[in-house]
């Protein structure tokens, strides 16, 4: 039997499933068609290639239309709004001093507000969190145009929030903390036991997008997308200098997981390190992954090829799982094992956004991670 998706029609979008093939391959092509339409309104193409940097990348008043990257998404959580509909926040401060009452003007300050906000930085900065930052909903960390880091503390957590775009962030050695209090709205505060340490830790959460990021070197996780996250894209990151990943689904007796969806693209994993088999990619509990124009760089060792890895779940149950790899590149005899009807050739007719062929994966993702974009220039 197929894998469950959830409806694309958005008003039965978590209270329904489906069982036959075919009909996930219906909803997704016209997730696709949709998609496709609403991005052919007048905006730019520069021809990379990359549907979503042609959205918005070679407009040298980027800088000025910020915004604009919100209508660029594409796959399962191509309808994640940020804060397109607020107004702008600057931060000006890298300190993290307080994490139960923050300062105006830093980070934490931005992203704990009850309103949406399309969060920016004045200058360059690194910074150290104190404890994780705990995200409230219809918010953007907008990174181009200045260098920021998120390093050596606390790093991302998103939990029970929606439409939270996170863009253009250095994020890296990310650190367990907690055991402590933090705050995550401007009326609310308490105990955070212990993080593991993830770089974007995604709880319970939905239109969440995570886009032209360089994550590395964390404790735990660069992305965990778990405990009924779903409406998810992670596209254009570089992921490097880490042994897992990402890891998509909570555990196969967490039912709400079953209905999980994440789509990556463009996806960069260059220099990853894959000591134990499945360290790119692991998930339990029947999520839909589509993995379209990455690039998988194995190790030497000859243990350590398979990309993919259902966690503790026998074949007999993941076999009908929707996992499906489109256009990839596969360096050093790294491989992808597909399954359910993502490894059937409807399906793959029908969810593809434009996916390259290998011979693409090069140049493509020579744009992913962090871009260095310049006011008045083409990022």
């Amino acid at each position: 039997m197929a894998a469950k998706l959830e409806s694309i029609d958005e008003d039965a979008l978590n209270e329904h499933a489906v069982d036959d093939p075919e009909e996930v391959a219906r909803m997704v092509e016209m997730a696709t068609r949709n998609s496709t339409e609403r991005r052919q309104l007048g905006y730019f193409s520069c021809g990379t290639g990359n549907p979503i940097d042609d959205c918005w990348r070679c407009d040298p008043n980027w800088h000025k239309n910020r915004k604009r990257l919100a209508d660029c998404g594409i796959g399962f959580g191509r309808n994640a709004i940020g804060g397109r509909d607020g107004r702008f926040y600057v931060v000006t401060d890298p300190n993290d001093d307080d994490p139960v009452n923050p300062r105006p003007g830093t980070l934490r300050h931005a992203v704990i507000q009850d309103q949406p906000l399309w969060i920016v930085f004045k200058r360059d900065m690194v910074i150290k969190l104190k404890q994780e930052l705990i995200m409230n909903s219809f918010k953007t960390i907008d990174g181009r145009g200045v260098n920021v880091h998120i390093a050596n503390g606390g790093c991302i957590t998103i939990q029970f929030v929606t439409n939270v775009i996170i863009h253009g962030l250095h994020i890296h050695d990310c650190k367990p903390t907690g055991n402590a209090m933090v705050r995550s709205s401007p009326s609310h505060y308490g105990w955070r036991t212990m993080a593991d340490g993830d770089a974007i830790s995604i709880f319970g959460s939905s239109h969440i997008w995570v886009d032209h990021n360089s994550l590395s070197n964390c404790a735990d996780g660069l992305v965990d997308a778990v405990m009924g996250s779903t409406a998810i894209t992670i596209s254009n990151n570089y992921f490097t200098h880490h042994n897992e990943v990402m890891l998509l689904g909570h555990s196969d007796s967490y039912m709400r997981d079953k209905q999980m969806q994440v789509q990556t693209w463009v996806l960069s994993c260059g220099q990853q390190r894959l000591h134990a088999l499945g360290d790119a990619i692991g998930g339990s509990a029947n999520p839909t992954i589509n993995s379209q124009g990455n690039r998988y760089l194995a190790p030497v060792n000859p243990f350590a090829k398979e990309v993919t890895k259902r966690v503790d779940t026998a074949e007999g149950q993941w076999k009908g799982w929707n996992w499906r790899s489109e256009g990839d590149l596969m360096l050093n005899g790294a491989y992808f094992t597909p399954s359910g009807a993502g490894a059937s050739a409807s399906y793959a007719r029908a969810s593809s956004l434009g996916a390259k062929s290998s011979s693409m994966i090069g140049p493509i993702t020579s744009g992913a991670g962090v871009l260095g974009c310049r006011r008045g220039h083409q990022c």
